[in-house]
């Protein structure tokens, strides 16, 4: 079967890597022959690769700060009912459009229990459909941790009720999905890892030279990692590599007014250059002296596919575990040098810095990174089982 219709939603709300994992995986998609409408409900994305797949781009929301707790439109208002229905009637029409054979949900019902009055409606019109869809939940290795766990309930129950499948990216000898999610025993029939989804593009540059030798220091696509870029550029004169260039690669959710104080701030040195995060980002890395950057899914699994020395601060605001859980792991391992968000200071950073400048070149990772090949394959393999199609 050649037309294979896929409608994937995703809702970014903070930092940009849901969006950037969804993207990966749309790529793949598209390889694969199955044809994909990526659905997003976050700002937009300059410049976003989707090979080719169609795009729509709801009424944009994020969260106001980091504890998610309230929403607000492209205007900076809080969202209210007549926004809710118009995102909810859109969505609604982009599914009587599409007609897809697979429906993914990218983190729901892990998360995004916000977006609950789109969602829910979305998939009791694929419950009730004559030509019902197959139904996947995509979600990322780690979960971050409940405070009520009347949650996970929910959770269970939601799966139970509406979904087909769970397609876990990642690989159980790292972590095993129930280490965050206890009882993902209870839908373990309906669970497949697929290892990690890393971006293999990096679409290159201008500079076929941009990041060798040099240092990195990025905060992903999000605006949560100023803190940590400023950090490192007051720390850059007290480190040993302070000699080579240094690259600040600021996220595209940060602010002009942001992004001109950290190039202030950076240009009584020389030597050191401040952008925009960049497309090619994975080809820095494999050319980059060492990396600093937060423990994000998408940069630390570009950080080990490249098997450069990498420093990480994981980004640990609000109730956020997922992050610092992670970096743990992986420096375990000795795939990464890690420094706590709640130590970050000049002296600190620059220690750390030194620290990981002095370290071995990491090993192979014995990771499992074939997540986006790994999940478009099953979801062929279901789909074309769908005895409607």
């Amino acid at each position: 079967m050649t037309d294979i219709r896929i409608l994937f939603y995703v809702q970014h709300l903070l930092g940009i890597g849901h969006l950037r994992r969804a993207a990966t995986l749309t790529r793949a998609l598209q390889r694969a022959g199955l044809r994909t409408t990526l659905v997003s409900g976050g700002h937009e994305i300059p410049g976003l690769d989707l090979a080719g797949a169609d795009f729509v781009q709801l009424d944009p929301t994020r969260a106001s700060d980091e504890t998610f707790k309230t929403l607000v439109a492209a205007d900076d208002t809080r969202i209210d009912d007549a926004w809710r229905e118009r995102r909810r009637e859109r969505l609604v029409a982009t599914w009587r459009e599409v007609r897809p054979h697979v429906l993914i949900f990218e983190l729901f019902p892990f998360g995004r229990r916000q977006m609950r009055f789109e969602i829910l409606p979305l998939l009791e019109l694929a419950r009730a459909a004559r030509e019902r869809p197959l139904v996947v939940s995509s979600v990322r290795d780690i979960l971050v941790g409940q405070q009520k766990p009347e949650r996970e309930r929910e959770m269970v129950e939601l799966v139970r009720t509406y979904f087909d499948r769970v397609l876990v990216h990642g690989d159980p000898a790292l972590i095993p999905f129930d280490r965050t999610f206890p009882p993902a025993r209870e839908i373990a029939d309906r669970l497949s890892y697929t290892g990690y989804v890393v971006d293999e593009t990096g679409l290159a540059g201008d500079d076929g030279e941009a990041g060798r030798d040099e240092v990195l220091v990025s905060a992903g696509g999000g605006a949560t990692g100023e803190r940590l870029l400023a950090t490192a550029i007051a720390a850059r004169p007290h480190t040993a590599p302070a000699g080579r260039r240094w690259r600040i690669l600021v996220g595209a959710a940060a602010s002009e007014a942001s992004f001109a104080a950290l190039r202030d701030a950076a240009a009584a040195q020389e030597g050191i250059l401040v952008e925009r995060a960049r497309g090619d980002f994975p080809r820095l890395l494999r050319r980059c002296h060492l990396s600093v950057s937060q423990g994000g899914y998408n940069t630390m699994m570009e950080v080990i596919q490249a098997g450069c020395r990498a420093l990480a601060v994981p980004f640990a605001g609000g109730t956020e575990t997922e992050q610092t859980l992670r970096a743990a792991l992986l420096a375990e391992r000795g795939l990464i040098q890690v420094l706590d968000e709640a130590k970050l200071s000049v002296p600190a950073l620059a220690a750390a810095i030194d620290r990981t400048a002095a370290a071995p070149s990491p090993g192979l990772a014995g990771i499992d990174q074939n997540g986006a090949a790994c999940a478009a394959a099953l979801l062929r393999q279901w789909a074309e089982r769908i005895p409607w199609r």
